[in-house]
């Protein structure tokens, strides 16, 4: 029996490698820094160890979920010091394709797989299982992990290595573009007078609506900017987008708007915030309260 590593339970993980605990049919080693997430992960029957090294010395698979490209990068490193060919390792993780190039080179050497398998849909599909998962790098790999991806949500194999973050990359230019345009959108409504709730159920069933639309629009009637998912993270993304698009030699307006918005959002502090609190800058510029806490 293959035995899996999880590294990283936060926002996105904890939930994620809950469903491989409930659904695997095999033991999961779960780790991250914070002891509150562990013992979550321990209480839904995962095996919370001390310290990862035990994943990166015992674990066929390891799935990992990290927050910076140096976190990222070490832990990838490690996999590959400590591992045996024929492991697999799957970065779950938003990374540029510059670098998962540069990893999956370091592992294919070591006779070790790198899957970069980016993820879409937020904590609350997270929660239900139901992620969109694009994962790129060789195809027997893919194969051979695709039913544990199938717990978390419904994997589709984009192509070769960095193919799964070039289109994460793709789905977070839209989405991006897409959340600036719906802050502006009822910014707009709410400076006319009309009522945003009557808004909301006008056009939900018409082109301006879809899973992120029901998703983000209650939120922001009701202003809860708790994180689904955070604005660093997603801005994150918008970088890598830019830092890519400069190695092809082409430019991105539309991402340029975002990311301008995203920075006077970090600016005021409000960096942390779930992505529809950008709603917040156009209360600025337009003088106007969106919405009203519930």
């Amino acid at each position: 029996m293959k035995q899996i590593g999880f590294l990283g339970l936060g926002v996105m993980g904890l939930p994620m490698a809950k469903n491989l605990v409930k659904k695997a049919g095999c033991p999961v080693l779960g780790y991250d820094v914070l002891p509150g997430q562990m013992e979550s992960f321990q209480a839904a029957g995962g095996v919370a160890v001390e310290n990862p090294l035990e994943i990166y010395q015992s674990c066929d698979i390891i799935f990992q979920i990290l927050p910076t490209h140096p976190i990222i990068i070490h832990s990838v490193e490690q996999a590959i010091q400590y591992g045996n060919p024929g492991r697999i390792v799957v970065d779950l993780s938003s990374t540029a394709p510059d670098i998962i190039l540069d990893l999956f080179q370091k592992a294919q050497a070591a006779g070790i797989s790198l899957v970069d398998a980016p993820v879409s849909g937020g904590n609350p599909m997270a929660e239900t299982g139901t992620l969109a998962i694009m994962a790129g790098g060789e195809q027997n790999a893919f194969e051979t992990i695709e039913p544990l991806l199938s717990c978390m949500g419904t994997p589709v194999y984009t192509g070769g290595p960095a193919s799964g973050s070039v289109t994460k990359l793709v789905n977070n230019m839209i989405g991006g573009a897409t959340l600036v345009a719906i802050a502006e959108g009822y910014a707009f409504a709410a400076k006319a007078g009309i009522n945003l709730q009557t808004t909301f159920e006008a056009t939900r069933g018409g082109f301006a609506g879809g899973p992120l639309y029901d998703n983000k629009v209650p939120k922001l009637i009701r202003r809860d900017y708790e994180p689904g998912a955070r604005i660093a993270v997603h801005r994150k993304d918008i970088l890598n987008a830019k830092h890519y698009a400069h190695q092809l030699g082409v430019d991105l307006p539309m991402t340029d708007v975002v990311l301008h918005i995203m920075d006077w959002m970090s600016d005021n502090g409000h960096i942390d915030e779930d992505q529809i609190a950008m709603v917040q800058y156009y209360e600025e510029k337009m003088n106007i309260t969106v919405g009203q806490k519930a």
